[in-house]
């Protein structure tokens, strides 16, 4: 079996890492690097270190923090007007999933023509751009090592996705420590999105034993760890740990592909600009439930890594544990039960369907599915 595995050049990790950033651009002889964030970590201080430590380097970094939550073509050309404007050698994303993936914008804009909505898709970015440093401060992305991007593209109401090696950025930074202030809700949707980057690259069309391996051990660890991160943030153990999980579902993912459950998430998302994480997480036990019947072997291998005692059980038996254990797992963070809550209705449902199928995640679901299919499941979400 053939396959591609792409990841960023260094990848740094461990509490009190940050501050190996600023000789990292030394020693490559950038100056100006742009700090791509929100204006929310700077607020709480959180990035407030690494500009002090940058500067302590000589270097003299230009600060954006106009990110928004799923940022919208306008935050990303905003974003590259502050890097043109600042006369910047590099990029760095500080945040979660919203700012790095800002950030990889602004790389792809540094060394190829706009608008950024020309890129969306797979393999369109043909030249790689400044040098990009992902620096996560969520564990549930995993955009400090993927070759994905997404960006609203609120004219057309849709979530476009960037996926290219050359916005893969040269270094990723998880810093722990970094991460112990990220709210209860955002740790849980977070961490529930890296759960379900594990799951749908595990039954993925584009799974191989590399990405098998990474998957079960990212859904075993954020299983274990998740619950203790939410419950206390300042858990510096289950920070690392889920760092570490997020790390390798990103790892898996970025080469076996993603599926229905990420296709359908980024409609409502982008529609009703709702949380990325608490979409996929509304979204996985039913769509896995879907997908289940044509991966029964694998789902009882997710249900052992998600902790269920499987000894007795055969595999048909298991995979539905694994389907329960994931709704439990959700209930016990505290994930909404569906997209009413969230001010979704069934009349939005039919515009989401069409959108969802043409989503490039939506290729690598262990079945295809038809409008049919799609438009029972978001019924079955809501």
């Amino acid at each position: 079996m053939g396959f591609r595995l792409c990841f960023p050049k260094i990848n740094i990790s461990g509490a009190g890492c940050l501050a190996e950033v600023p000789a990292e651009l030394v020693k490559r002889g950038l100056k100006r690097p742009l700090i791509v964030t929100d204006a929310v970590l700077v607020k709480a201080g959180v990035v407030a270190p690494l500009i002090a430590d940058l500067q302590m380097a000589d270097l003299a970094p230009v600060v954006f923090d106009g990110v928004i939550p799923n940022p919208t073509v306008a935050v990303v050309d905003a974003a590259y007007a502050a890097f043109k404007n600042g006369r910047c050698d590099c990029v760095l994303g500080v945040g979660g999933g919203s700012p790095i993936d800002t950030a990889k914008a602004v790389r792809i804009l540094s060394a190829n023509a706009g608008p950024i909505t020309l890129y969306n898709g797979i393999g369109k970015v043909g030249k790689e751009g400044a040098f990009l440093v992902a620096i996560n401060t969520t564990a549930g992305t995993a955009a400090e090592v993927t070759s994905n991007a997404v960006i609203t593209d609120t004219a057309n109401a849709v979530k476009m996705v960037i996926i290219d090696a050359n916005i893969i950025p040269d270094i990723s930074v998880n810093d722990p420590k970094m991460m112990v202030s990220v709210p209860k809700g955002t740790t849980a949707a977070t961490g529930m999105d890296a759960l379900t980057h594990a799951v749908e690259a595990y039954v993925s069309v584009g799974a191989h034993p590399l990405t098998d391996h990474a998957a079960l051990e990212a859904i075993r660890i954020i299983a274990q760890y998740l619950p203790r991160a939410v419950a206390n943030g300042h858990d510096l153990v289950a920070r690392e740990q889920m760092a570490y999980g997020e790390f390798i579902a990103g790892l898996a993912f970025n080469s076996a592909g993603l599926g229905l459950v990420h296709a359908m998430a980024h409609q409502p998302g982008a529609v009703k600009d709702l949380p990325h994480g608490v979409c996929n997480a509304i979204l996985l036990p039913v769509v896995e439930a879907f997908n289940r019947p044509h991966a029964v072997k694998r789902f009882a291998r997710i249900a052992e890594a998600l902790g269920v005692e499987t000894a007795n059980l055969n595999d048909e038996q298991a995979s539905h544990a694994a389907i329960e254990a994931i709704r439990d797992l959700s209930i016990k963070v505290g994930i909404p039960k569906g997209f009413a809550e969230l001010g979704v209705t069934e009349a939005d449902l039919a515009d989401f369907v069409p959108k969802a199928l043409k989503d490039p995640c939506a290729g690598g679901n262990p079945i295809p599915a038809t409008a049919d299919d799609v438009l029972r499941l978001y019924k079955q979400a809501m």
